[in-house]
């Protein structure tokens, strides 16, 4: 059961970046497609980027926090979601999130792994983040990426119910992914 589960959303992934493909998203036409103006990012102090850091991404995600049962309580296995630029109308994926944390680029490859540095609890929802980036790989959209910041959660949270065996269960939820680049 849990690896048709992990089947099915991997195989969610490659569709939607088989799909942006599809879509004729090439690296070029993304470049040139972008809107100049990045959109405000709003987010609690306590996430606050150090300085020396840019904001050079926004963007909107969608997917599911996925839980495993473990010793009898809802523990989280991974998060699986797709990744929109806020100022792209038509919504085309630009990148995809998973366990690690890692984002990775569906328009050029590039990729982002981060580590929670900061919590910011979020009632009803899964918490709001600061992440510190522990390596990027590839030229690009994640290229050089410092920081990333997980802001205006919704969803996600883990049933409160205790659980049996080795269930797993996926829940919907949705947030903003604020990326930074350390200043020249």
């Amino acid at each position: 059961m849990k690896h048709a589960k992990r089947i099915a959303l991997t195989t969610t992934a490659v569709a939607v970046a088989a799909a942006a493909t599809l879509l004729g998203t090439t690296a070029v036409q993304a470049a040139s497609a972008k809107p100049a103006a990045l959109p405000a990012v709003h987010a609690p102090a306590a996430l606050a980027v150090p300085d020396g850091n840019k904001l050079t991404g926004v963007y909107s995600a969608h997917g599911v926090q996925t839980y495993t049962c473990t010793d009898g309580a809802w523990k989280l296995l991974e998060p699986a979601a797709t990744l929109s630029d806020k100022r792209d109308r038509a919504h085309r994926p630009v990148a995809l999130h998973s366990r690690g944390p890692v984002w990775v680029s569906t328009v050029d490859g590039s990729a982002v792994n981060a580590t929670a540095a900061v919590t910011s609890p979020k009632e009803g929802t899964i918490p709001e983040l600061l992440l510190k980036a522990t390596a990027t790989r590839g030229a690009g959209t994640f290229e050089g990426v410092t920081y990333v910041q997980r802001l205006d959660t919704e969803g996600g949270v883990a049933p409160a119910a205790a659980c049996t065996g080795t269930d797993q269960i996926s829940v919907p939820y949705s947030a903003t992914y604020a990326f930074y680049k350390a200043t020249a």
